[in-house]
């Protein structure tokens, strides 16, 4: 019985990274062997145990037999007769199919240091193709990695997939999981790259993938293009290290522009309206939870309006915190707030001029936020008991008593934020 480090594990050892998680494979023994030295089965499709002590996941060395469409159509068979290779072989990418044993030495027999070295995607095997989550995988992995590339080879293999329909046969839960995975990387738009290239992009979220092409106004976002547009935005959001939820928005909150009559390109008038049920959609399909659900639509919705909040009268402001239910659920509203900007700073036709949006003021954001605030501490209650006798009329007293609130403070609100108090009419502006 040999044991040996597996996988994620030694790749990041071996690039310097941190390494979090490690995952084992045993060669030579049986479920009935593992079990009497103490290790406890956890496995339900194949034989995985965890380590009586440090409750790591030690996995029997397997073959797998593709038998039906799809991320569960495999048999898997272990026995002490299969060897490390055997196992290896089976695996998505070179550079996750190096092994390390307990005293040091590494076993590489599909040269996953020289792709490593190379910077390089390149699968094991042709049983690549017989999982179409794996195409998922390395685009997540190109978000990570993002001085990675794609193996021609590989490429040429994932749209071949595409066009045989595995993709097709996805379970939206998993697409979901790779998917946010990838969007908390430090570089989302590479593994949408990745998705677009092989095509399947187009199959598991056609309403993003049909933003590229689609104009802009170019006095606004020198980038011109909508789907390059969305990427900036969306690795803005990441470079601040934002929620799940907020690059979530980020990503969706221009998809209306994906449909948009092409009469009202590249203004895109209505697109913010357009968008909701796009998203409601693919939300829909993909099980996305409702927390990203909500704050993306929200963001589709107002962005807009909070691009012109310098703008807005006092009783737009606090109609619009009512909208949103930032009264109730102000942290939420703010997510909104930080997921426009990233939509104001996500713009530029070359990296200097991406620099420059990157670093402009965005004084909407901290007017708003100090606007809610304001609308919040009015004494709601005590409203209420005034008008006891009038119960219909408490909702438009306490909005009224809110919306006098941000009047008074909308000079010093404006100033604090940066903003001279120059204009008085509800402007529109470019989003």
């Amino acid at each position: 019985m040999k044991t040996y480090i597996v996988g994620g594990a030694v790749r990041d050892a071996l690039l310097g990274r941190t390494v979090v998680d490690r995952d084992w494979v045993v060669v030579g023994a049986t479920p009935q062997q593992m079990i009497e030295r103490g290790f406890r089965p956890v496995g339900k499709d194949f034989p995985v145990f965890l380590h009586p002590q440090t409750q790591e996941e030690y996995a029997l060395a397997r073959t797998e037999r593709k038998t039906a469409p799809g991320y569960h159509g495999f048999i898997f068979h272990t026995s002490p007769a299969v060897t490390l290779e055997d196992d290896l072989v089976r695996r998505d990418l070179t550079i996750n199919a190096i092994a390390r044993a307990e005293d040091g030495t590494i076993a590489d027999p599909f040269n996953g240091q020289a792709d490593l070295k190379a910077r390089v995607f390149r699968h094991v095997s042709a049983a690549f193709a017989e999982d179409p989550v794996r195409i998922l995988r390395l685009a997540r992995f190109a978000a990570r990695f993002a001085d990675f590339t794609v193996a021609p080879e590989t490429m040429s293999l994932m749209q071949s997939m595409v066009e045989a329909g595995e993709v097709d046969a996805l379970v939206p839960e998993r697409v979901w999981q790779e998917m946010a995975k990838g969007l908390m990387e430090a570089a989302p738009s590479r593994m949408f790259a990745v998705l677009r290239e092989c095509g399947a992009l187009a199959r598991i979220m056609p309403e993003l993938d049909a933003l590229w092409g689609v104009p802009q106004p170019p006095l606004h976002h020198p980038e011109v293009d909508t789907g390059v547009h969305i990427m900036l935005v969306v690795d803005h959001a990441a470079s601040r290290d934002f929620a799940l939820p907020v690059r979530f928005a980020a990503l969706m909150h221009d998809l209306g522009k994906g449909v948009t009559p092409a009469a009202t390109w590249p203004a895109h008038h209505g697109h913010e309206g357009l968008g909701l049920k796009l998203i409601g959609d693919l939300c829909r399909r993909l099980k996305v939870p409702n927390d990203c659900r909500d704050l993306a639509l929200m963001t589709a919705r107002e962005h807009g309006n909070v691009s012109r909040a310098a703008v807005l009268r006092p009783n737009t402001l606090v109609t619009l915190f009512e909208r949103c239910d930032g009264l109730r659920k102000p942290e939420r509203f703010k997510q909104m707030l930080l997921a426009a900007e990233c939509d104001f700073r996500g713009r530029g036709g070359d990296p200097a001029q991406v620099r420059e949006f990157a670093e402009r003021p965005y004084p909407q954001g901290p007017l708003l936020a100090a606007a809610l605030e304001v609308a919040r501490a009015v004494d709601a209650g005590a409203i209420a008991a005034q008008w006891a006798e009038r119960p219909a009329q408490i909702r438009e007293a306490v909005h009224a008593a809110r919306v006098a609130a941000v009047k008074r403070a909308r000079p010093e609100l404006l100033q604090q934020a940066g903003i001279l108090d120059n204009v008085d009419d509800e402007r529109t502006s470019q989003t």
